[in-house]
């Protein structure tokens, strides 16, 4: 594979996307204490496009508890590709700055690539035992320590060598065709990611998030299909799962909104993607030209959806129970504009490959609560990755 390190492809599969590719400068955030330097770098590259991705385990900012185990990521990471292109109908169609050969050739690399086979992946926690914590989320919850929580679980694959990351692109976008796919070539990570949700959006004075809680599956029979559709748009406890967050959401914005601008502009609207149906809230606000990046991140990050609530209880007790550690999982990729402006997705739906380690990875969760049935919990996790781990 002959790529440009660093490379990202963002992709909203409406045929167009955003490409950027080439060495540039560069922030890595180790620690909390960086985060005031990313705004100022930021500041400084103001102008320019910026590329970059969020660790899920920037929690600490909100827990004070560093996740356990060997991070093969830094907490965060931005740079200034040298080239970026707009894509639309799958060609360059406008130049937003450097050598518009150089992103021609990366970009027929990304459409030529067929998706690739994997051999079968394995999991830590089985189904016996993923009814087990399931059933113990549910006494915490009744003892009052949560009211919602995203309990996740990872399936993965060892000892794999790949060498063909725009298949494997190519595996997760043909199967999922999502609005907030991204390519993620780094020298530590190659993300392919097939994301239906958006973590937050800028454009101008204006903040936005939409967070997905409720999930049915698709048929191919047209009436079966409708009818899964319509269960999840009157389910009492899918509603009920993305009312909380969409609160979580309200509160996280109100610590950065100017007074009285939060708003939620679309209560659990149901949208349909090739592979499921989602419950779709968003949540907008308007923010201060001096509010900073840092400023956004620690009211906002990690998004509620993927976390629960209360936000810092969920958050420690996934620490606790899950078997695995979460990183770009639950994290996000993203850019931001010239005008600094910015969008970025929430990393689910995705196979992460770490090729120092040569391990394949690709996490799934769902929201518990006092309504969850462990079984039918199960089941939703399996619907939303199977197309991608089978």
């Amino acid at each position: 594979m002959k790529v440009v390190p660093p490379f990202c492809f963002l992709n909203s599969n409406d045929q167009s996307a955003l490409l950027g590719t080439g060495e540039g400068p560069a922030f890595v955030v180790h620690s909390l204490e960086d985060l005031s330097s990313l705004d100022a770098f930021l500041d400084l590259h103001r102008g320019t496009y910026i590329f970059g991705f969020l660790s899920y385990a920037l929690q600490a900012h909100v827990t004070g508890v560093p996740l356990s185990g060997e991070l093969s990521l830094p907490l965060a990471y931005f740079w200034v590709p040298q080239s970026v292109g707009a894509v639309r109908d799958a060609r360059i169609d406008e130049v937003k700055c450097g050598n518009k050969h150089m992103l021609e050739a990366l970009l027929a690399q990304i459409n030529s690539a067929k998706e690739i086979p994997l051999p079968p992946f394995r999991t830590l926690v089985g189904k016996e035992e993923y009814f087990e914590s399931v059933n113990y989320i549910k006494e915490k919850i009744q003892r009052g320590d949560l009211y919602e929580t995203n309990f996740c679980i990872e399936y993965f694959i060892e000892n794999l060598a790949i060498d063909d990351l725009f298949g494997l692109y190519q595996r997760v976008n043909s199967r999922t065709q999502a609005p907030f796919s991204a390519l993620l070539h780094l020298e530590y990570l190659w993300l392919a990611c097939g994301s239906p949700e958006r973590f937050m959006k800028k454009t101008g004075n204006t903040l936005f998030s939409q967070p997905i809680k409720g999930t049915s599956a698709r048929f191919e029979h047209r009436e079966i299909d409708q009818q899964s559709r319509e269960r999840l748009a009157n389910s009492s406890k899918e509603k009920s799962e993305n009312v909380m967050i969409v609160d979580l959401v309200r509160n996280d914005l109100s610590k950065i909104a100017t007074p009285g601008s939060v708003h939620v502009d679309e209560l659990c609207g149901v949208y349909t993607f090739p592979t499921v149906h989602q419950m779709i809230s968003t949540i907008s606000c308007h923010i201060e030209d001096s509010c900073s990046f840092s400023a956004i991140l620690k009211a906002m990050f990690p998004m509620g959806s993927m976390t629960g609530a209360p936000k810092r209880n969920a958050l420690l007790f996934a620490q606790e129970l899950e078997r695995f550690t979460r990183e770009i999982y639950s994290g996000s990729v993203g850019y931001f504009t010239p005008e600094g402006d910015f969008d970025f997705n929430v990393v689910i739906r995705s196979l992460e490959y770490y090729p120092h380690k040569k391990r394949l990875a690709c996490g799934v969760g769902s929201a518990i609560t006092m309504a969850s049935d462990p079984a039918q919990e199960y089941e939703e996790c399996d619907m939303k990755i199977k197309r991608l781990i089978h």
